[in-house]
């Protein structure tokens, strides 16, 4: 049987859908907007499915494109959607218009809100036939391969017309064994460093955090193990990205860098002696890093790393199981700052303990704390976290619950503020501190790139008509 599988970011407005975060990248929205990312999640199915012998597609309509026009011309016998949360009903409708052009279609679904609802969403959605919660390359290898549906670890599926799960998610321990994303099916030159311009693009380096903070959905997605890939297997990656695409700016991704110190300095070390002349970005904690680790992590290439403070109160970051203390992580930056590593930190305000005087913490902690990058985002209890069931028990949902504009506009109220507090807070905080003249001049020192000085421009524009 000649397979065609067309794997696809909708056609509904721009959402970074890659990772946890499920955030817009257009600067209307966010103040410091984040740069559109490959989608490696795609990529990754489409080299599973290629693995089986199937015609293959990536489109990713966030970009255009036509998807009723691809649909008529390349036929698929699969559709494979990354549905988020903040754009789910336009998700929806798009792939109800695949299913009535193509009767025959298998749609298969997969992202964040699909760890709540899973059996639901085939049975109130009737033209899905699969739902795939997690990690979903064995799992698409295994519909593939028409294994039993009831045999599939990680899934749901169509049984007289109610949906059904199969066996539990099984994560997969060697990740070696993964083929690399598929990159030869996507154009990688749209993916820009939006600080230097460059084309770039993500490798996955580990999987699984075994943090379970209350707002994050990552132990969901890749478990609370962490699964690193071997040092010479990211190398590969690495070189194939160099040697096929002329890529050489990467963010590496993981969801707990430094945890194991000495595979940390095993890649590091193989970079710099293979001379790959790599730069790169990383997530990681702000609490276990050593001098010697970002020293090295500096020559091997990294020139960012991202920090996520959430708060600039103790109390909120015991409150959310974050498990570090802000001594620690102002330390921590320092370090990093002290080896020429420019840093991006990240802030959250609207956790359900938050009051007005924690909220003025956060941004008086962001105003003082040395960062080349900061980033405010409102609280949002992604399906399947501890903040969601948080939130349903402590009745913080309205009845105008809407994910729309996740991350920049409140979707639940805190136990003492309003949504309405909150926003006026955020907008309050973020005009505050962009446009600061401390700010702008330090911002204007630090800009080496072009590309560096119009987002600077951009996101002071953003702010500047951002309205309460």
């Amino acid at each position: 049987m000649n397979r065609r599988v067309l794997l696809i970011y909708p056609p509904s407005p721009s959402i970074i859908r890659e990772g946890y975060c499920q955030s817009s990248p257009d600067s209307s929205i966010c103040p410091y907007a984040p740069a559109k990312l490959p989608p490696l999640d795609l990529m990754y199915l489409a080299a599973a499915a290629e693995k089986c012998g199937a015609e293959v597609k990536i489109k990713d309509y966030s970009l255009g494109g036509d998807l009723v026009k691809d649909l008529n011309e390349f036929r698929p016998n699969f559709l494979i959607a990354n549905i988020a949360c903040a754009t789910f009903k336009k998700d929806m409708e798009a792939l109800k218009i695949a299913k009535e052009l193509l009767p025959q279609v298998k749609i298969i679904v997969f992202g964040g809100i699909f760890f709540t609802y899973n059996t639901n969403a085939i049975y109130e959605n009737p033209f899905i036939d699969y739902v795939i919660i997690g990690e979903g390359e064995e799992a698409l290898k295994a519909i593939l391969e028409n294994i039993p549906d009831s045999e599939i670890p990680g899934i749901c599926y169509k049984y007289n017309m109610q949906g059904v799960k199969a066996k539990p998610k099984i994560f997969n321990d060697n990740l070696d064994s993964l083929p690399f994303p598929a990159r030869h099916l996507i154009d990688n030159n749209l993916y820009k460093n939006d600080v230097t311009g460059k084309t770039r693009t993500v490798i996955k380096i580990a999987r699984g955090c075994p943090f379970n903070c209350f707002f994050c959905s990552a132990s969901l997605q890749s478990g609370l193990k962490v699964r690193k890939r071997s040092v010479d297997n990211i190398i590969e990656e690495i070189e194939e990205c160099i040697e096929k695409y002329n890529i050489h700016d990467f963010i590496f991704q993981s969801d707990i860098l430094g945890i194991d110190k000495n595979w940390l300095k095993n890649l590091c070390d193989k970079i710099i002696s293979e001379k790959l002349n790599i730069t790169w970005s990383v997530s990681s904690r702000g609490d276990i890093v050593t001098e010697e680790d970002a020293d090295l992590m500096y020559r091997a290439g990294c020139r960012s790393v991202d920090i996520g403070v959430e708060s600039g109160s103790q109390m909120i970051l015991d409150k959310i199981g974050k498990r570090i203390n802000l001594d620690s992580i102002i330390h921590g930056i320092r370090i990093y700052k002290k080896s020429r590593i420019k840093i991006h930190t990240h802030y959250i305000i609207g956790l359900p303990w938050d009051t007005e005087q924690t909220i003025n913490e956060t941004f008086k902690l962001a105003s003082w704390l040395p960062s080349d990058y900061t980033s405010f985002y409102i609280a949002a209890p992604l399906p399947g976290t501890r903040f969601y069931d948080y939130a349903i028990k402590e009745k913080l949902f309205s009845s105008t619950t809407s994910y729309e504009g996740a991350y920049f506009r409140p979707i639940v109220r805190t136990h003492s503020l309003s949504k309405e507090k909150v926003f006026t807070l955020y907008i309050q905080g973020i005009k505050k501190f962009y446009l600061n003249l401390g700010f702008i001049f330090k911002s204007l020192l630090n800009i080496k790139h072009i590309s560096e000085l119009k987002k600077f421009f951009k996101t002071e524009l953003a702010v500047l008509l951002q309205k309460l």
